[in-house]
């Protein structure tokens, strides 16, 4: 092993036989002072199922480290399980989350000196707060998925947590019993791991898998599987391999390798909140990436994957089908992929790639031919106009109709949203806007899963239009836009919306307008106070402080850097 920043200044010395002491009492001994000290950092809890296996993982992890001649020492990091918190102020600190977990993981991993982070996360945060402080600290890291959840089944249909939140809407219009409601929900989630389709954990993932910080197929496995265990181990294994060879993230963690991973999104049908968290993975490793780098790349890049939520497949039928290396691979041979990567193997993405063919088998159905594709281009549109000038992120596929024009149903939160929807207030043909959800003016930009779900359950998910400077869930689909900026809380267009204005949105030309006439706006806009804070102590209210847009990935230091 070559020196390492922490075991070097263990040993100078006699002043620092305080510093052995302390270590023997946790387990090093005369020969361990040498070898490098790993930060196991582990996002444990019995809060979600997301997470609750993840112990286990770390116990695998810890062992797997020191057979590779490495020193661990485990840590823990939080979670928020967004599925629980979903549609109550709970959710107002998901976001919130990623900071937390980003900033704990770098103040361990350097107040400690480690030589390297070995993170595991599971719930949807975990996943990007650990990659910002990867990213951050630019130390020999690797990231390990806690696993998928394995689909419930009621009535011989595969049940994930958003089929729950249809339920409620389908309920209540009428669709179906409360005996049924109360049987999907109860078994649509079966046991431990994250949401079951192509949602935000899942998506983060694969991001995280094709830019090379986690092993080849690691990021679609189940989270009760065997599998899952034995690829922990071999991830140790690899970290260790970093450290002799001091194989840096950043080394990793290129421009290109962002491409490869927004391409893949995209030929997954991924969540949009990919669009947030790979903006702010990028900030922190210092790479040039744009909200408009994402339109670029899904004009060339065609869907591939019929997964849920608005297709018919999960993760573990994903994994069955070949994963995310088979469509890499198909990427790669149609020249979308940048083959010449460097990943945690120690192989380029070309060379991890090589053994796997480059169509998928003709005995599945989940990973498209090239030759069909389910859509000829990426899912995630960039939406423009005088309602979102810095941008909005809109998930177009899946809907018949992805034009319209419509009267809008102004609400100041998701609550208000929800009890109109239900209440069946909600006509064809209306664009509801919730406002005052984003990152400073929720403060927290809250996912909007309750109301997009209400909506399709009531069968208005072709029909009914939503924006809001809040999310969405990664389970979320229909004629949705969100992330909205600038926001209502800082003076966006959207904040000026009234009921009944007349706004447009219109995937094919990527335009979000409100129809009133310039001058008009200039009026509202004159008139236009800021709101009171909602939260003047406290950790929301230092987020509130210091976010960022969500256009900019509603980063935390990006008044620090600039």
């Amino acid at each position: 092993m070559p020196e390492n920043r922490r075991s070097r200044i263990i040993t100078e010395g006699e002043h620092r036989t305080p510093n052995r002491a302390m270590l023997r009492a946790v387990g090093f001994g005369d020969n361990d002072f040498q070898k490098p000290i790993v930060g196991l950092a582990s996002a444990y809890s019995t809060i979600t199922p997301c997470n609750m296996g993840i112990g286990e993982l770390a116990a695998r992890a810890e062992r797997a480290l020191f057979e590779a001649g490495c020193m661990p020492q485990l840590f823990g990091t939080i979670t928020i399980s967004d599925g629980i918190s979903m549609g109550t102020e709970g959710m107002k600190f998901s976001l919130v989350s990623r900071e937390v977990i980003a900033d704990s993981i770098e103040t361990v991993c350097n107040g400690q000196l480690m030589d390297g982070v070995f993170a595991i996360g599971g719930c949807d945060k975990n996943m990007p707060g650990a990659m910002i402080a990867i990213a951050r600290m630019n130390i020999p890291a690797i990231f390990v998925y806690g696993g998928t959840i394995k689909p419930g089944n009621y009535n011989g249909r595969d049940l994930t947590i958003v089929s729950a939140f249809e339920a409620v809407g389908e309920y209540s219009a009428g669709k179906i019993d409360r005996e049924e409601l109360l049987q999907v929900e109860r078994h649509a989630c079966p046991g431990a791991g994250s949401c079951g389709g192509m949602y935000t954990a899942n998506t983060m993932s694969s991001a995280i898998e094709v830019m090379g910080m986690s092993l080849p197929y690691s990021s679609t496995m189940a989270a009760e599987d065997a599998e899952k265990s034995d690829s922990t181990a071999e991830s140790a294994y690899a970290l260790a391999n970093a450290i002799r060879n001091q194989l840096l993230p950043r080394q990793i963690m290129t421009r290109k390798a962002f491409e490869n991973a927004i391409t893949v999104v995209m030929a997954l049908g991924g969540s949009t909140n990919a669009v947030l968290h790979l903006l702010a993975i990028a900030h922190a490793a210092e790479v040039p990436l744009t909200i408009d780098d994402f339109e670029t790349i899904r004009q060339r890049v065609p869907v591939l994957c019929d997964l849920k939520p608005s297709g018919r497949f999960v993760a573990t039928d994903f994994h069955r089908a070949g994963g995310v290396p088979q469509v890499m691979k198909m990427l790669l041979a149609h020249g979308l992929l940048h083959g010449d990567c460097i990943t945690m193997t120690g192989k380029t993405v070309a060379e991890n790639l090589a053994d796997i063919p480059d169509a998928p088998r003709e005995d599945q159905g989940v990973i498209r031919p090239w030759e069909n594709p389910l859509y000829p281009q990426g899912h995630l549109a960039i939406l423009k106009g005088n309602l979102a000038e810095e941008g909005a992120v809109a998930k177009i596929t899946g809907v018949k109709n992805p034009s319209i024009t419509g009267p809008a149903r102004v609400f100041e939160s998701e609550e208000e949203c929800l009890q109109a929807i239900l209440a069946k207030k909600i006509q064809p043909g209306d664009i509801i806007v919730i406002r005052n959800e984003g990152p400073k003016g929720g403060p927290g930009m809250r996912e909007m899963l309750a109301p997009t779900s209400a909506i399709i359950g009531a069968g208005l998910g072709d029909s009914v239009g939503l924006i809001t400077d809040g999310r969405f869930s990664g389970g979320t689909y229909g004629m949705v836009v969100g992330h909205v900026a600038p926001e209502a809380a800082v003076g966006g267009a959207i904040g000026l919306v009234q009921e009944g204005d007349s706004i447009t949105i219109d995937a094919h030309q990527r335009l979000l307008r409100l129809n009133v006439s310039e001058e008009e706006l200039q009026r509202r806009r004159a008139a236009w106070k800021p709101s009171a804070p909602r939260y003047t102590r406290g950790v929301m209210a230092k987020y509130a402080a210091l976010v960022s847009s969500a256009s900019l990935g509603a980063v935390t230091d990006l008044s620090l850097s600039s």
